[in-house]
């Protein structure tokens, strides 16, 4: 692009800006996911001199102890209000509590506790499912403004949280009280459409994790639903509310259960009315000018086997884009055909604005656990780049039915290998790398997209990603992309129900390591991270986690940099007899996401060494670091108060790779006689 295109199209970007916009009040910065903030206070001139502004704990590892290191899920975006409703900036911690902070400060002003059922999945002998409480999070809440209510009108400004308990609240964001005439007395509780949708909830398989979508006067609602516990899992349905009366507008099932869907041709029609899933765990974008909402969906159930599902699966594993007011598919792509290898789409899909052939090109992003970029007209649907669908590895398990091919975009490249061969096995000395070889030398592996086996198959990407859920941040003027991706492998291996007897189902989402039965199909499935059986190291080369920028308008990768280093004994599963406290730049599992700024500067938490940095966007150079309490598994956000800029990210570990409990939410800004 030209210096005149580019000094033009930055001018419409700042035109369009809607006043406030630096404030962050979306999850994402913006209802598109941007992950950007316009200010530029700090810069990578002045970025070495950020300091601890303020730190607030929510006080949940005391109200919790038992709980908070096994199952909660300290994932929080806060947003900041606008000073009409109150200029809070607000959270909300796992269980659910929503708090007003002062954003200069980082004293509370209210706080509301919805009462939120702490259970898990429910049994007959445990029907409150108290005894296996399942994972609880809150990855943020959304404001909405009615603009047909008069200046100063209670509920005129609302917070809505979705609590995992399944029910949508709407409070008064200046004030924190419940909305009286939203649902009943603020209040709309979804759980008895749930338990009986089809197919059919368990109580505690279904759960409210993601702030709530908000497009125009619409809120959706997308679940998190029990992982690979069944063929006919819950179903996977987004909902929708009216914002002012939470009447329900629509749903969308991203299973099609009737003909009278373009997608059913694709089905069964048994597999049409028991498969469950694809569901929405992930954040929602929202283009309001257009009126279209757009979803990233998982896979169907069961993951690892598709027998009881023959056919694409359309339309799971696709980026769905509807019609925000009634919940039409306006247009949608699969990037992943038939999933068996639970490659959900759980990142935000993300708006930018390109050009191609002179042309404006209002695009969103489709980042993939695959490691691939998927590039859309927002309207039409029409790839950026071209997408070819090529040959794939075949020779499933006996009852598997493969898509040969599956959609590769041409442009940018894969940001993470696409290919495992027997070289890449590895470990720290030569007895620990044949001791991987020993471990997974028989396993199946080659190319992306190898299926599970009976033998065990070596999955690379493995199915945390490539790209999760944390997604990419955007700068909209240098059309720049940065995201955190995870390279670390990962097995699968299928087992005939009639060996493994005595094979108990999960009691938790994503058990890793132990088998679990895929209850309605003929298979147990046993899977997790491809590490050494003598020390729980990785069997593959670091780096395990790396930050990438991509140009968008050229389809190229710019730069890549490690993420995280090991400098201190890890926590299970990735502790080892080797992580001594060495400054080891390897790169740690990393989730949560990243967010850049017009000062050039991408900030991420995201890895398992206690640290929050910046990097500058243009050259990949980490500029900065700051130590935490523990890890920050979320994404951190930027605004201004008070002539200052801050950045806030939230630490609280992470259940599964970083088991260092923390309830602390921390901002960071220059100090005051140093603008």
């Amino acid at each position: 692009m030209s210096p005149v295109h580019t000094l033009f199209f930055g001018m419409l970007i700042a035109l369009a800006a809607p006043a406030g916009a630096q404030q962050w009040q979306h999850y994402g910065g913006d209802a598109g996911g941007q992950k950007f903030s316009p200010l530029r206070q700090i810069n990578t001139g002045n970025v070495g001199q950020l300091a601890v502004a303020w730190q607030y704990r929510t006080g949940e590892l005391e109200r919790h102890p038992a709980l908070q290191t096994a199952t909660a899920k300290v994932q929080v975006n806060p947003i900041l209000l606008p000073a009409a409703a109150g200029g809070h900036l607000m959270i909300c911690t796992p269980f659910g509590r929503v708090v007003a902070l002062d954003p200069a400060r980082g004293t509370e002003r209210w706080v509301f506790d919805p009462g939120a059922r702490i259970g898990g999945y429910a049994t007959p002998e445990d029907p409150e499912g108290l005894a296996s409480p399942g994972f609880a999070n809150c990855r943020g809440v959304s404001w909405w403004e009615d603009r047909e209510a008069p200046p100063g009108a209670l509920c005129k400004h609302r917070i809505f949280l979705a609590t995992h308990d399944l029910r949508l609240v709407a409070l008064d964001a200046p004030t924190g009280r419940l909305c009286p005439d939203f649902g009943a007395g603020g209040i709309v509780n979804v759980e008895p459409e749930v338990l009986t949708a089809q197919p059919p909830a368990v109580k505690g398989e279904v759960k409210f994790a993601g702030p709530p979508a908000v497009v125009n006067d619409v809120i959706a609602l997308g679940t998190t639903v029990r992982d690979f516990h069944r063929a006919n899992a819950p179903n996977g349905a987004v909902r929708a509310f009216d914002a002012r009366t939470g009447a329900r507008r629509w749903t969308f099932d991203p299973v099609p259960r009737t003909a009278d869907d373009p997608a059913y041709a694709g089905w069964t029609p048994g597999a049409a009315q028991s498969t469950g899933a694809g569901n929405v765990w992930g954040l929602m974008s929202a283009d309001e000018a257009r009126d279209l909402l757009f979803l990233p969906t998982s896979g169907p159930s069961p993951d690892f086997f598709g027998g009881t599902r023959p056919g694409d699966n359309r339309y799971a594993d696709s980026i769905v884009a509807l019609r925000g007011a009634t919940g039409e598919v306006v247009w949608h792509f699969q990037t992943v055909h038939h999933d068996v290898w639970d490659y959900d789409n759980s990142a935000q899909p993300t708006f930018v604005e390109l050009t191609r052939n002179g042309q404006p090109f209002p695009a969103v992003i489709q980042a993939t656990k695959t490691g691939m970029l998927y590039i859309f007209h927002r309207e039409t649907g029409e790839p950026f780049f071209p997408i070819e669908e090529r040959p794939v590895p075949q020779g499933g398990v006996p009852g598997e039915v493969l898509s040969p091919t599956q959609p590769f975009p041409v442009k940018p490249p894969a940001l993470v290998p696409q290919e495992f061969t027997e070289a890449d096995f590895w470990g720290m000395t030569p007895w620990e790398r044949n001791a991987c070889r020993k471990a997974y030398g028989g396993y199946r592996y080659g190319g992306i997209f190898t299926p599970p086996s009976l033998e065990g198959s070596i999955m690379w990407p493995s199915s945390a990603g490539g790209v999760n859920w944390g997604g990419v941040a955007v700068d909209p003027e240098s059309r720049i992309l940065v995201t955190n991706v995870i390279r670390l492998g990962h097995y699968a291996k299928l087992i005939p129900a009639e060996e493994a007897s005595g094979v108990k189902s999960s009691p938790q989402e994503n058990m890793l390591g132990a088998p679990v039965r895929l209850l309605g199909t003929p298979y147990a499935v046993k899977q997790g991270a491809l590490l050494s059986p003598t020390n729980q190291m990785p069997c593959t080369a670091p780096p395990y986690a790396q930050l990438v920028a991509v140009d968008l308008q050229a389809g190229t990768i710019l730069w890549k940099s490690t993420l995280g280093v090991w400098d201190h004994s890890l926590p299970p599963p990735m502790a080892s007899p080797f992580s001594l406290p060495l400054p080891l730049p390897w790169g740690t599992p990393t989730f949560g996401g990243p967010m850049v700024t017009a000062g050039g500067l991408a900030f991420i938490g995201a890895t398992g060494d206690d640290r929050f940095r910046a990097f500058e966007v243009q050259t990949g150079r980490e500029l900065w670091q700051a130590k935490l309490p523990t890890g920050a598994f979320a994404v951190p956000m930027s605004y201004e108060a008070e002539g200052r800029q801050f950045v806030v990210i939230a630490s609280g570990g992470h259940a599964f790779v970083y088991q260092k409990p923390g309830d602390q939410i921390t901002a960071f800004a220059l100090p005051a006689d140093r603008p």
